[in-house]
């Protein structure tokens, strides 16, 4: 879900991210993923009450997917070599507004809040999400980091469907881990198809959540808050 800013490894504390000034996508450099693939496949849960907050989330005001152009266009050939092998992607986030980073928080600190529990951290304590779950800076904010899944397309009827990665998008737990042990062959045989499509175009997998992919090379360490709209 989120991507936690760590210090490095001299144990010197990791400077603080910058809110870029940025008002519009065009400042900030960031394009909407169907200018360079129209049909691409979305599911944007931030946008409506589907995800584990239980309701929209601040600055979300519309299901889209915006990203840094060099990450938009690594991620359009992934999507062209995929089809390829009768396969697509299928989107939940991807840039993600600093407000909507906040609400996660609010949300992760108010505990009587248990509404999603059931379906999106049964085995944890919700106070324990801020290690490695939620994080007070996310690098979707910056705009070169996607949450995605894979579609099955090889039936050849226009039906895709979306390949059983283990768990859901979101799934707070062990389980979740790319490489965890407590799933099934061919669960890790689609995450490992998942992981080895995004890194041949450069996606580093963060390996506590199998959807959750940044591109290695983007180097823009500001972060943003401009709606999605």
């Amino acid at each position: 879900m989120t991507l936690m800013i760590a210090a490095c490894s001299t144990g010197i504390p990791a400077p603080a991210p910058v809110v870029s000034s940025a008002t519009t996508f065009a400042q900030a450099g960031l394009v909407d993923i169907r200018s360079l693939v129209p049909d691409i496949a979305e599911d944007i849960r931030y946008a409506g009450a589907d995800n584990f907050v239980g309701v929209p989330v601040d600055g979300y005001r519309a299901p889209r997917c915006y990203l840094r152009e060099s990450s938009a266009q690594a991620l359009q050939r992934v999507e062209t070599a995929l089809r390829e092998e009768g396969f697509r992607l299928q989107l939940f986030d991807c840039y993600r507004p600093a407000r909507a980073v906040r609400h996660f928080v609010r949300w992760a600190a108010d505990l009587p809040d248990q509404r999603t529990k059931a379906r999106h951290y049964p085995n944890l304590d919700k106070r324990v999400l801020f290690d490695g779950y939620i994080a007070s800076v996310s690098g979707h904010s910056r705009g070169a980091t996607v949450d995605l899944t894979l579609l099955d397309c090889r039936a050849g009827d226009g039906d895709c469907r979306a390949l059983d990665m283990g768990t859901d998008f979101d799934f707070f737990d062990p389980r979740a881990n790319t490489d965890s042990p407590a799933i099934t062959a061919g669960q890790r045989d689609n995450r490992q198809r998942l992981l080895q499509a995004m890194a041949r175009q450069g996606f580093r997998n963060y390996p506590q959540e199998w959807w959750h992919f940044s591109l290695a090379s983007e180097q823009s360490q500001a972060i943003y808050d401009i709606p999605v709209e």
